[in-house]
């Protein structure tokens, strides 16, 4: 909305006025949250299956989403006048989910930089809400002028101040944190590990912004084609626009569209966690929450092959090819330029393709469709990666089935009903 030309600049000039009479700091009073009920929220969480959630904590606009002391920007003293986070994990606590704290504000240093010099964000009185006017080129990805000592403190102290007050089970830190001085990222580490004690805290950072081993990696939108030997999230939306947040006219991902991405992340390794966005007033769409309620239909019967789960020696089987992707520096680059985003698109898979996991003697085969007659599973032959013997196969949901097992294949005779939607688990023992 601060680049002068983009669509969103023009909408905006059309719908509120010129950024000089009305900016970003205009549109708090419209975060009501009038709707937002913690224990709601917590309730739609346990509903879908996930175990771990969180709001945003702080994104990219110096908004704090907790009682902050640091910042007086939050939402406790404007918006919803309520403090969203500590409220959150109250709830989701309650509930037993994990609780992530998500951090983006890194992006604050030339987020608000506007090519509009009459903007609001180069009034000095307004650099409580937008942070000091900078040189334009600094809202790149990799700016020529990086944080000096000042905003690196505040952005480390803020995170501090949300791991004293919360104790998150993990962090979250979005792109871009390898612009603040490496002694800062590193006070995180060592507070959160160590004078904190956190002794089974996560650390979740992308590219190469933490060392590999302090933390698990995140690709946003992203995939790998074959398993890894670490642990791995992936952050993607349940919108369908390009966006992350509540837009209007909000188009949703279909349930199996999630479910088979959150198949094919586990089986190599990884977890999903799922943006979703609420209104200004802390309710959620109705598309959102029903297709929320089907994936934690599918993972009530079925989770016994995501929870808990190791990768199988190979993790997937079938036509559709899965290729390593992430939403890179190069796409990042596009977005702040042109103010559209690059998608990763992840699709359907077909009832050929299988996913596969492991826990203790049991493997899970995960097929993607219904077949006209059997599964024909090529991976558990005779001679492949499954050396011992298969005792029992069983439809988890369903009960026991035939099987064939030849040097070709394992071949599952198909029950008469589906026991439900989007993705069928075979329990081969």
């Amino acid at each position: 909305m601060y680049c002068t030309g983009l669509e969103q600049n023009r909408h905006h000039v059309e719908t509120y006025g010129k950024l000089h009479d009305f900016g970003y700091k205009d549109f708090y009073p419209g975060m009501t949250g009038a709707k937002f009920d913690p224990k709601e929220w917590a309730a739609l969480v346990k509903r879908s299956g996930a175990k771990y959630a969180g709001p945003v904590t702080e994104h990219a606009d110096n908004f704090s989403m907790w009682d902050s002391k640091i910042n007086p920007v939050n939402s406790v003293n404007y918006g919803p006048k309520r403090d969203i986070v500590g409220e959150c994990f109250e709830a989701f606590r309650a509930e037993g989910i994990r609780t992530i704290a998500t951090f983006h504000h890194q992006w604050l240093w030339g987020w608000f930089m506007s090519t509009d010099n009459e903007a609001d964000v180069y009034d000095p009185k307004n650099e409580v809400f937008y942070g000091p006017a900078l040189p334009l080129e600094t809202n790149r990805y990799l700016p020529y002028r990086y944080p000096d000592e000042a905003f690196c403190r505040v952005w480390r102290d803020k995170v501090w101040e949300v791991v004293d007050k919360y104790d998150p089970d993990a962090l979250y830190f979005d792109s871009r944190t390898c612009i603040i001085a490496e002694e800062y990222r590193y006070d995180i580490a060592a507070y959160y590990y160590g004078r904190k004690a956190k002794k089974d805290g996560i650390i979740t950072f992308k590219q190469e912004d933490f060392p590999s081993q302090a933390g698990v990696l995140d690709i946003e939108c992203g995939r790998f084609s074959r398993p890894k030997p670490f642990a791995w999230q992936s952050d993607d939306r349940l919108e369908d626009n390009i966006t992350w947040c509540m837009v209007q006219n909000p188009k949703y991902k279909s349930s199996e569209r999630i479910l088979h991405q959150l198949c094919d992340i586990v089986s190599k390794n990884g977890n999903l966690l799922l943006n979703v966005g609420p209104y200004a007033d802390g309710s959620f769409h109705p598309d959102a929450v029903r297709i929320l309620y089907e994936i934690g239909d599918w993972l009530a019967l079925n989770g016994e092959a995501i929870y808990g789960t190791r990768p199988f020696a190979i993790a997937a089987e079938g036509p559709t090819t899965v290729e390593d992707d992430n939403y890179t520096i190069d796409k990042i680059e596009k977005q702040t330029a042109e103010g559209g985003a690059s998608d990763v698109h992840s699709g359907l898979l077909t009832s050929q393709d299988f996913r596969f996991t492991a826990k203790g003697d049991t493997v899970y085969a995960i097929a993607m469709g219904w077949p006209e007659e059997e599964f024909v599973i090529r991976t558990l032959r005779l001679g492949g990666p499954l050396e011992r013997e298969i005792r029992r196969v069983t439809m988890v949901g369903g009960g026991e089935l035939e099987f064939e097992r030849t040097e070709t294949a394992l071949k599952v005779k198909r029950p008469e009903e589906k026991p439900c939607e989007s993705a069928f688990v075979l329990r081969i023992e």
